[in-house]
């Protein structure tokens, strides 16, 4: 009898792969039993180009083929079977997939840019946003038109094989014959443009006809050239845009050729007036004809394109999930605005746009659509986000036809309601629908809690997450939209559970490592532009910031979280050299005092300890520490928590950093270089405990932020830690049971109380809900993570915030891991405990998360004095269930089992 089927294949975490970026990828797939061996064998066409032959071997996830190194734009299929440990071995499981274009020589095109002029620099500084500045002339004398570009071809024969690899700088969308190339927003996405330019590859062969072709391609300025980031700033890549691409043929004759973009190609302005990112774009109908880009079409009047000499080495093969839209979502009421128009909520704040229908419009009529993510205490339209170039506003202007749908094409906005002005009659909500736009990234995790309040919790922290994963991990989708490493930092184990992120966040990573300095400084952003960097020399306090604590170190432990949960080496090997230059950058900077001991006579002792600390510059500390931020004006109070917590923060995630690093080196197998971070991580955490906490456990600063992550970070000897713990719930207390945590210490606030003794006060903050608070924001209609705990007032009043922020949704791992109880203990998920918190509050909880073997699910239900658990473990994965402190081995399978209770926990005092 042979073993069971082998399913789930998978090459570089995705089922048949297009167009995957390197020449060695790794293959996955899930064994049927408990796998003893397996063999691959990987074709192109005829071909035998890998086999391995029978390998004994448990490894199913990831798994690297010897010697492979694939070529370009070729077409692979691969098979794998396996042996389970009875010796039975499965029938050949098998899936295709093929590759880019995977050398900078495999480049023969040039870039085309059409005939326009350039994007209109704007400067604007964090000041000139605070101080209220803004443009003084209209968007439409700023902005320009979008362009349109074409070039006509014809094959010299029936094509068999036809594959489109475009990019551009600025946005795009391809057409072919009349007809969109795929199914990608926005693309080529966000990346360093100055070192990388992300490649899409398009299948393109049922578009192609016999004959002439023409493709097309509309290009707006995007990330590259339009108005992005916190200062609204723009042309920060370049004021031009451009597109390069080749189309690669095959003919059924066995023929190949390449068109590439070149002087044949031509453009003109399309029916865009202005497309932006964040501003919104304005169409109109009038001046569309949608058979541009087809044969028919006389495009006589089009201009010639400049062509322009391509650097391949920046043009790099797309990895993981492009843009999409995801889903759409229906108007759940209309209202009439007493200041004129309709008000559309869509019951959901969300990243995407809006596709209505218009019904009869006049030719020439204008419909608006404003988009803001909250209303004002009495229901009236509120603008949320305030600052420069921020506007979110679509313009359609209508051709009079009997029915006319539209979607904007490049740009999105941070929405829930919708203000619509223009229309002739009252909008039907059937004819409005938002389109929520993301990173298509596999939903792996689903959690359901019998508490409808952490419930909703869970599902606020699942939206902001979709919603702010939009080619990079945004901080939020409307104010900024900035790849901010200290966001991601806390976030990345959260956002695990819910999403296959790995490839994502590889991708964003390889962003990270091209924008690091030559010093080893690790930017607070990623991508980062020139003038991000001009900003930062020409800024003082924080906007002279370029690296800092807790931001910063995202470089070392967002690839740990990935190793953590997916078992990936591979992204640990290629971030390990990074990590090491900002460890080394830190030990250099250690080298300068904090400025309230550069004129204080120091001991040669006290001197050498602080020689080890990196504690010194401009840090953010425990940013939006809440009781920091109370009672003053906030541009009075934001720097509190920097001046107070800085010079503490900072050296403990220096320490932090260097252990981390540590393991990822023993992962890596540099046993050496392990024992050496490891040996400078205990030397800076015997200068700060001997410089920071006295002996009786305090630290100079009473807030709960610091003493979290001393705990968290081990940062003081066994025999304080009891000491600490106590300072740190007398804090909590004289909050009234509320967290006081800034944004580098909440990650780890409930972890660090479960873990001293303290798991009642660690419930009792989760289900608090006044303000601070979790439950605070779901009890007033949060859909998802607010930026500040307070967005809404206790009295209803709402503040000019983001309402998008998915970093305080850090808290969602602790659902997942303290609540439902899944928690890995070997990297992917080879061991796992399952420990449900029966002590707590819930009734019932049904939690699922992804693991390279297969899912794994645990649901559990209290009655009475017991508990019923169920539990689904895959084979591959070593399961133990704790209950009451009691082990049992669960084997691969279903297992349905009855406990008693726990015995109430003490309160340690």
């Amino acid at each position: 009898m042979g073993a069971a089927p082998v399913t789930g294949l998978t090459v570089e975490y995705q089922p048949s792969p297009p167009a995957v970026a390197t020449p060695r990828p790794r293959l996955s797939w899930i064994p049927g039993r408990v796998q003893s061996a397996y063999e691959i064998e990987i074709r192109t066409g005829d071909d035998v180009v890998a086999h391995t032959g029978r390998v004994p071997s448990r490894e199913s996830h990831l798994v690297e083929v010897p010697g492979l190194d694939l070529g370009s734009d070729s077409d692979y299929e691969w098979r794998v079977r396996v042996w389970d440990e009875d010796g039975a071995v499965s029938d050949w499981a098998s899936a295709g997939f093929g590759t880019a274009l995977l050398n900078p020589a495999d480049w023969t095109a040039g870039w085309v840019l059409p005939k326009a002029r350039g994007t209109e620099v704007e400067r604007w500084t964090l000041l000139d946003w605070i101080q209220g500045h803004r443009p003084e002339r209209a968007v439409s004398e700023r902005l320009r038109p979008v362009q349109l570009l074409r070039q006509r071809f014809t094959p010299e024969a029936s094509v068999a094989r036809a594959r489109l690899f475009i990019t551009a700088r600025g946005v795009y969308t391809a057409e072919i014959n009349g007809v969109t190339v795929g199914d990608q927003v926005l693309a080529p996405g966000f990346d360093s443009y100055a070192s990388r330019l992300s490649v899409q590859c398009y299948d393109v062969t049922d578009l192609l006809e016999d004959g002439e072709n023409v493709l097309g391609v509309a290009l707006a300025d995007g990330w590259w050239a339009g108005r992005i980031g916190l200062t609204g700033s723009s042309a920060q890549f370049g004021t031009t845009t451009g597109a390069i691409w080749q189309l690669h043929l095959e003919t059924e004759d066995g023929r190949r050729r390449r068109i590439a973009s070149d002087g044949d190609v031509v453009s003109a302005e399309g029916p865009w007036a202005y497309a932006d990112l964040f501003i919104g774009e304005r169409f109109d109908m009038r001046l569309h004809d949608p058979a541009w880009s087809t044969p028919a079409f006389d495009d006589t009047a089009w201009h010639p394109v400049e062509v322009e000499t391509a650097d391949p080495a920046v043009l790099v093969p797309f990895a993981g999930e492009p843009v999409r839209r995801v889903a759409e979502l229906p108007a759940l009421s209309v209202i009439a605005d007493p200041d004129d128009g309709w008000i559309i909520d869509f019951g959901q704040v969300i990243a995407g746009r809006v596709r209505m229908t218009l019904r009869a419009p006049r030719e020439g009529d204008v419909v608006t659509l404003e988009h803001t993510e909250t209303l004002d205490a009495d229901g009236r339209w509120f603008v949320n986000i305030e600052g420069i170039n921020k506007d979110q506003l679509d313009t359609y202007v209508a051709a009079g036809r009997p029915t006319e749908a539209w979607e904007p094409g490049f740009t999105f906005h941070g929405f829930r309601y919708v203000r619509v002005r223009g229309l002739q009659v009252p909008p039907e909500p059937d004819d409005f629908v938002a389109v929520v736009l993301s990173s298509d990234l596999r939903q792996t995790g689903s959690l359901h809690l019998s508490d409808q309040r952490l419930d909703r919790l869970h599902r606020n922290v699942v939206w902001s997450q979709r919603t702010n994963f939009l080619s990079v991990p945004m901080d939020c989708p409307q104010r900024e939209r900035a790849g901010w490493t200290g966001d991601i930092q806390v976030f990345a184990p959260s956002a695990t559970n819910n999403a296959l992120v790995a490839p994502f966040l590889t991708r964003w990573l390889e962003n990270l490592r091209a924008d690091q300095d030559a010093d080893g400084r690790v930017p607070i952003l990623s991508p980062r532009s020139a003038y991000d960097d001009e900003l930062a020399v020409n800024g003082t306090g924080f906007g002279s910031i370029v690296a800092c604590a807790g931001w910063s170190d995202a470089i070392a432990l967002v690839p740990w979280v990935l190793y953590e949960r997916y078992g990936d080496r591979r992204v640990l090997a290629d971030t390990l050299d990074a990590a090491l230059r900002w460890i080394e950058y830190q030990r250099t900077a250690a080298a300068e005092l904090p400025e309230r001991l550069r004129d204080v006579p120091l001991t040669p002792e006290r001197r050498r300890r602080q020689a080890l600390l990196y504690n010194a510059g401009e840090h953010f500390g425990d940013w939006l520490t809440p009781s920091t931020l109370e009672g003053r004006p906030l541009h009075e109070a934001i720097g509190i928590a920097p001046q107070l917590t800085a010079e503490l923060v900072a050296p403990m995630f220096q320490a932090w950093t260097l252990t981390i690093t540590a393991r990822s080196a023993d992962a890596l197998g540099d046993t050496g270089l392990a024992e050496r971070l490891r040996d400078r991580a205990a030397q800076v955490r015997a200068a700060f405990a001997a410089e920071y906490v006295d002996a009786e456990g305090r630290l100079p600063v009473a807030l709960q932020g610091p003493y979290v992550l001393a705990l968290a970070f081990d940062m003081v000897p066994a025999r304080l830690r009891p000491l600490l713990v106590q300072h740190l719930v007398d804090l909590i207390a004289a909050r009234g049971d509320r967290l006081d945590t800034g944004f580098l210490s909440v990650p780890h606030l409930l972890d660090v109380l479960w873990d001293s003794g303290h798991a009642e006060l660690a419930r009792r903050l989760l289900w608090q809900d006044e303000c601070p608070s979790w439950l605070y924001e779901v009890d007033r209609g949060a859909t998802t993570i607010w930026e500040s705990w307070d967005a809404i007032a206790p009295d209803g009043s709402v503040r000019a915030v983001s309402f998008n922020h998915y970093a305080f949704g850090c808290v969602d791992d602790v659902l997942y891991r303290r609540i439902a109880g899944i928690r890995a203990t070997a990297p992917g998920f080879r061991s796992v405990v399952i420990e449900p918190d029966l002590a707590g509050q819930l009734d019932h909880a049904d939690a699922e998360v992804w693991t390279p073997y297969g899912p794994l699910r645990v649901a559990w239900t209290r009655t009475g004095d017991d508990a019923a658990i169920h539990a689904d473990v895959p084979h591959g994965v070593d399961a133990v269930l704790v209950v009451g402190g009691r082990s049992t081995s669960l084997t691969p399978g279903a297992h349905d089992l009855r406990v008693a209770l726990p015995t109430p926990e003490p309160v340690v005092k």
